[in-house]
């Protein structure tokens, strides 16, 4: 039997959110027996299929507690707008479960095989993030399966409130997302986009500002907002709005490339679930290095293998057989440094970031996206601050190491860049800071008073073990 804190006949407020559901019950009773026949003390971890961290260090799929069954949409409450989704679900699947109903989640990150769990416990951020906050800030109940082997519900209210807060942004090392009861919002069949070209910094910032507050531009509703830049002079507001009707539909999963329609539109329009997926197709632009933007190995490669888990999934196998390093060694030069980051600035300070990011990384285009905390709540460890507007700065890429400067040289720079300018680094990859500076930035009195009383043992790993990896 199962023991479930917080739901059976203890129900708590929001409990109600998670119904019961045999598919469900089979699945999180495999699992706990599963840990049950792990040797006592050892380490938990999962097996999972895909991954969207940039750490290298495990193999996915392996040497871990398995997930099968933990990847569906349970429920869709179209009169609530509501789902009940299991933890391993990817957005992919959940998008078009909700669709059908004319609904979505209020923040889709723009990756397909993202899962639900992992954007609650880590990174999740999407254009819609300027009104609806981030994916942790829509989930009214979450399940989860802690480090000491219970299966808990933890609402804002009940008696597990302290681990609710905390989970965002704990990747993993307080608990694993069994299932969520998640808002959901209204979508309509098509978005009309504006891309609003900028040759100044500080203009097209304030701008964003500006229709970020109002919500509006020249009178129409926005309800999406990211940007490009492509070079200090050429960065480019794209404003979203939800219309019924299209003269025509663009398709970027063909010949044709999203973000280089930025620089050569000015409206455009797609199908809601082409505008939530637009990123996908070319990770970005980060699939030119594979090649699969020059027109011919574009239309040799596959329609279904252009997504954004493929080209991971070919980082991966790089990262682990040294393929692009043994290359550089034996053109008797350094491996590159990967920088690989998002980081949150405030908007005010988001024009000085770029120029030192210009100056001093070199890497575009970059993505800009703005996002504001939903409900005025603060989250332990996602030092964000309630009613600043952040803007996330999105980059992946490589960047050449001079004679004498260290391993993680470019990575060290932003770090203390953002850290100079009132910002906060994301941790799906490797961060360089040291254990103090990392506590200090990340909260560790919080962290450490809910890891002693949901994982006492330790038998998940510490976060700033995980992610300094």
């Amino acid at each position: 039997m199962v023991a479930v804190h917080g739901s059976a006949d203890q129900r708590g407020a929001g409990d109600e959110e998670l119904t019961e559901d045999p598919r469900h019950t089979r699945a999180v009773r495999a699992l706990r027996a599963a840990y049950d026949a792990l040797p006592p003390g050892s380490p938990v971890r999962l097996a999972k299929r895909t991954s969207n961290l940039f750490r290298f260090g495990v193999r996915e799929g392996q040497r871990g507690l398995r997930v099968d069954g933990l990847d569906q949409v349970l429920r869709v409450d179209p009169e609530r707008r509501t789902a009940q989704v299991q933890g391993m679900t990817t957005y992919e699947r959940l998008v078009d479960a909700t669709l059908a109903y004319g609904l979505m989640p209020l923040v889709v990150p723009q990756l397909k095989t993202i899962t639900l769990g992992g954007a609650v416990a880590g990174l999740g951020i999407e254009s819609s993030s300027f009104r609806n906050g981030l994916p942790h800030e829509s989930v009214r109940a979450i399940e989860v399966l802690t480090g000491d082997g219970r299966v808990v519900v933890a609402t804002p209210d009940n008696e597990h409130a302290d681990l609710f807060r905390a989970f965002p942004n704990s990747y993993g090392t307080l608990g694993y997302t069994l299932r969520l009861s998640i808002d959901l919002e209204p979508v309509k069949p098509f978005v009309r986009l504006r891309h609003l070209r900028f040759r100044d910094a500080d203009e097209c910032l304030a701008e964003m500002a500006t229709i970020c507050r109002e919500r509006r531009y020249e009178g129409a509703p926005v309800h999406f907002v990211d940007g490009t830049v492509f070079a200090p002079d050429e960065q480019y507001i794209s404003i979203g709005t939800f219309v019924n009707d299209a003269p025509g539909v663009s398709d970027y999963t063909g010949m044709e490339i999203f973000y280089r329609s930025i620089q050569q539109l000015s409206v455009d329009y797609l199908t809601v679930r082409d505008y939530l997926w637009r990123w996908d197709t070319d990770w970005f632009w980060c699939s030119r290095a594979f090649g699969v933007q020059h027109p011919a190995v574009r239309r040799l490669w596959p329609r279904r293998y252009r997504r954004s888990d493929v080209y991971r999934r070919l980082v991966a196998l790089d990262r682990r057989h040294g393929i692009t390093a043994t290359a550089a060694k034996l053109r008797g030069q350094r491996p590159p440094e990967p920088v690989v980051q998002d980081v949150e600035i405030p908007i005010g300070a988001t024009a000085k970031f770029l120029d030192f990011f210009h100056r001093d990384i070199g890497i575009s285009p970059i993505w800009l996206c703005p996002l504001q905390l939903r409900a005025g709540r603060s989250w332990p460890l996602y030092p964000l601050e309630p009613g600043e507007l952040y803007v996330n700065v999105g980059f992946w890429s490589t960047v050449p190491l001079a004679p004498g400067q260290p391993e993680g040289h470019h990575n060290r720079l932003v770090e203390d860049a953002v850290g100079e300018l009132g910002g906060h680094k994301s941790l799906y990859s490797t961060v360089h800071y040291s254990a103090q500076e990392f506590w200090e930035r990340y909260n560790g009195s919080a962290y450490g008073a809910v890891k002693a009383a949901y994982d006492p043992d330790g038998r998940l790993p510490d976060l700033f073990a995980k992610v300094s990896a």
